[in-house]
């Protein structure tokens, strides 16, 4: 859901609040609603959350309210109450009265959104966006609405009122409006979106033709759960407790840094949710996106041990397996031993310490798990092709699948564990095809190889890299785009957009330097839509350390055909060792590892853990840091062909 408030940008300049500053809370989440048959089960527990998330970062439990159908969990002092329209506008009307110049609101909403025609000309011919509360129904023609939604008209007479008295308001929301363009055909996550027909909105109401609202004036910022043309998704976790996707990642970043500007803090969520099931890109917007975050946030990223319990568990992205060093102090120190955890809930894991064992580190997470499959879902009309021979050559489907696969147009589609079948347009979704004097069953085994070691790869760098915000990074990469005129001539360099797409034959170029003290052994790895990773940087044999202040450039092309989707640029640095071969981590892009040269300490350590049979584990085991810098890229669609390759410059 992203209201049209929430559309807005101005060019004011940032003010630093005075330190008597009091920040408020309005935290809503809709799991239980009255009329509506579109009961969630994560919004209430994402309530709970952001109180908890809120309250390390400072905010007074008296100066929140939490509206929410089940209040159980929140501290002492917060207000509660339903999360109805009128209940929703009286929290938001209240903290507005009772702030002053330089304070701050924070509004959170977790539930379903909803798009409806706009009858009243604000926005130019288009739909209303809406979150809908506990007591939302359907359309209503008296009032040219959906009954009882928070429309963003609601949302802008009291953003706008407050922005006034120079109130920052920063608002958070985890829900979507968008219904078209997808098929949700299976997968263990839930949307939360309504569409039309379900609402009872006419097909025959048609939006009234006017001139926009004027735009917000004020410090505000406003991160969304995903982009307007994508949905947004809840998912169980581990113990069984339901979270949306966003709201999970956006706390964890929360719990995770010291000083960090909201824009940090977005594009640390949104790699988060890349790891994750669901293929959702948050946004944001705003002229406190540049500005630090709220509140002085947690004072170290260890975690209390007592008695073989570690107080921290899922809400803090910890999972079975995870490694963490054992400590006497919260900062500082060395370490007494190295710990795996094991029965991880929400809130908790147990381990197994020293006696004088306080505190835990985090160290890596677990090697990931064997790639597996939800049922097949057909997605054609019925007894219209037959499919048994792919059937019959997919494993056993398991209990959390990692790919959800879809019976459509004569083949597989693979999509993530969200059940949606070409998010980013026809064809999107990679597909198992047979390839000249291939069965099917050898398609499904070559592309689901591929896909399993492509995943694992991703989880195991993620895991193997730091989650600091505020550690500065060894290296810069700044990237352009050359847009393709032909396959054969691009284009002027431009700085790339995240933001836009890019189409094939187009040019990706990255500048990267290195701005530490200290020699870095750089690799650049491209994974595909289709779960492939390629090798780009280095190629035949060439160096690839960087010295103090040495840069190079690494150019890409994606080829002509490449499918649509999301995809990655992968920039890798480990300070170099003299002691040692330089760090070549394009080795890793092939399943099939080539090991004629031994290979260097941090290859043969990742090397490791992509083994799911490999017990070699602990922190004394891990060599030099590995940083990763990752570049989102959203391709448009387009045949099935081959991905990225490497540019000479």
């Amino acid at each position: 859901m992203r209201a049209r408030l929430f559309f807005l940008s101005v060019t004011l300049a940032l003010l630093a609040a005075p330190a008597h500053a009091e920040i408020r809370a309005v935290i809503v989440g809709v799991s239980d609603y009255l009329s509506l048959d579109a009961d969630l089960r994560g919004p209430a527990n994402d309530a709970r959350l952001m109180a908890e998330t809120l309250a390390l970062r400072g905010v007074l439990p008296t100066n929140m309210t939490v509206l929410t159908s089940d209040p159980t969990g929140l501290a002492d002092g917060a207000g509660t109450a339903r999360p109805t329209r009128d209940a929703i506008l009286n929290a938001l009307a209240a903290a507005t009265l009772a702030s002053a110049e330089g304070d701050t609101i924070v509004f959170t909403f977790s539930g379903h959104g909803a798009q409806a025609p706009d009858l009243s000309g604000d926005e130019g011919g288009g739909y209303d966006e809406l979150l809908l509360p506990a007591d939302a129904s359907g359309w209503k023609g008296a009032i040219g609405s959906v009954e009882n939604a928070l429309s963003d008209d609601d949302l802008q007479i009291w953003a706008q009122q407050t922005l006034a008295k120079g109130i920052q308001v920063i608002a958070l929301i985890d829900a979507c409006h968008s219904a078209t363009g997808f098929r949700a055909v299976g997968g263990q996550g839930v949307a939360k979106v309504i569409d039309e027909a379900q609402l009872g909105i006419p097909a025959d109401v048609t939006p009234v033709q006017g001139s926009p609202a004027p735009p917000l004036t004020g410090d505000f910022v406003f991160l969304y759960s995903s982009q307007s043309d994508q949905r947004s998704f809840e998912y169980p976790m581990t113990d069984g407790t339901w979270h949306g996707e966003f709201t999970l990642r956006l706390a964890q970043t929360l719990r995770d840094t010291q000083d960090a500007s909201w824009a940090q803090v977005l594009s640390a969520t949104t790699e988060a949710m890349v790891q994750g099931p669901a293929r959702q890109m948050p946004d944001g917007e705003g002229p406190l996106l540049t500005a630090r975050v709220f509140g002085t946030g947690p004072t170290t990223r260890r975690f209390p041990v007592e008695d073989g319990h570690l107080s921290a568990g899922l809400l803090e992205g910890l999972t079975e397996g995870t490694e963490l060093a054992l400590y006497t102090t919260p900062t500082g120190g060395t370490p007494l031993a190295t710990a795996t955890l094991t029965n991880v809930t929400a809130r908790s894991a147990r381990l197994t310490a020293p006696d004088d064992a306080r505190w835990a580190e985090v160290t890596s997470a677990p090697p990931p798990a064997i790639l597996t499959l939800a049922a097949p879902v057909l997605a054609d009309p019925a007894d219209s092709r037959d499919y048994s021979a792919w059937t019959a050559a997919l494993p056993t489907p398991g209990d959390t699948p990692d790919l959800v696969p879809i019976l459509t147009d004569g083949a597989i589609a693979l999509a993530n564990a969200d059940g949606t079948l070409d998010p980013q347009g026809p064809g999107s979704t990679p597909r198992i095809r047979r390839e000249p004097g291939e069965t099917e069953a050898e398609a499904v085994d070559r592309t689901l190889a591929e896909a399993a070691h492509g995943l694992a790869l991703r989880k195991t760098l993620a895991g193997a890299t730091g989650r600091s915000l505020t550690g500065k990074a060894p290296l810069s990469v700044a990237t352009e785009r050359r847009a393709a005129l032909t396959c054969d001539q691009t284009g002027p360099a431009t700085p790339f957009n995240p933001a836009q797409p890019v189409a094939p034959c187009d040019q990706l170029w990255l500048t990267i330097t290195n701005t530490s003290g200290t020699a870095q052994d750089v690799s650049v790895l491209y994974f595909t839509a289709d779960f492939r990773v390629q090798p780009i940087y280095p190629t035949r044999n060439l160096s690839n350390r960087l010295a103090p202040g040495e840069t190079t450039r690494v150019g890409l092309m994606i080829e002509p055909g490449s499918t649509g989707g999301i995809e990655e640029i992968w920039t890798l640095a480990v300070p170099a060792s003299p002691d040692a071969p330089r760090a070549d981590l394009t080795r890793l892009a092939s399943p099939d590892k080539t090991r004629a040269a031994p290979a260097d300490p941090m290859t043969a350590w990742l090397e490791a853990r992509l083994d799911p049979g490999a017990t070699s584990r602990g922190f004394s085991t891990k060599p030099a840091p590995l940083t990763m810098l990752r570049q989102i890229i959203r391709l448009t669609p387009g045949l099935p062909a081959a991905p990225a390759t490497m540019m000479e410059n």
